[in-house]
């Protein structure tokens, strides 16, 4: 019986914040498989401050270099919920993104593709998938003209941004 490479890609990339946050003097555990909506917890050492983490993984770039996303995280939104996205490169690099921030990115990229015509203008059909993209350079909108190229820069190994210290 083999597993899937997509359920070892995911495996690898909790393991790498693990190890990124333990490295960090964070307490952090993974959660039980299946737990809904977060795969990681983290606490600063004195237990007082606590962020929980979704951590999405990809080995290769695809045609348009995202991340896969469902229209539920559309809708995942909390002060204290991160989505660490890790890009297994020679050297990984993870981006740690606010839940608000994704949220609100994957509605209205979806909403402007949906509005935008497909091939041979005809309309796209509705999914529950999702891109986290790079850059929103091919969708039009006054909103994602903030997430042209380099967006993702300022999230690039940000772990302060969980507000732990």
């Amino acid at each position: 019986m083999s597993i899937k490479t997509t359920t070892l890609t995911g495996a690898a990339g909790e393991s790498y914040v693990m190890y990124k946050l333990l490295r960090m003097g964070y307490v952090a555990g993974l959660l039980p498989r299946g737990a809904p909506n977060s795969d990681v917890i983290v606490t600063s050492v004195d237990g007082k401050r606590t962020a929980v983490i979704q951590v999405k993984t990809r080995n290769e770039l695809g045609s348009d270099g995202g991340w896969h996303m469902k229209k539920k995280h559309e809708e995942l939104i909390s002060a204290n919920l991160f989505y660490c996205f890790v890009d297994f490169q020679e050297i990984p690099i993870v981006y740690v993104i606010p839940s608000k921030i994704v949220a609100a990115l994957l509605k209205e990229s979806h909403q402007v593709w949906l509005n935008t015509p497909g091939r041979n203008g005809l309309r796209h059909q509705d999914t529950e998938m999702r891109r986290l993209l790079p850059f929103y350079k091919n969708l039009k909108s006054v909103f994602l003209d903030d997430y042209l190229d380099g967006w993702l820069e300022k999230y690039k190994e940000n772990w302060k941004i969980l507000n732990l210290d």
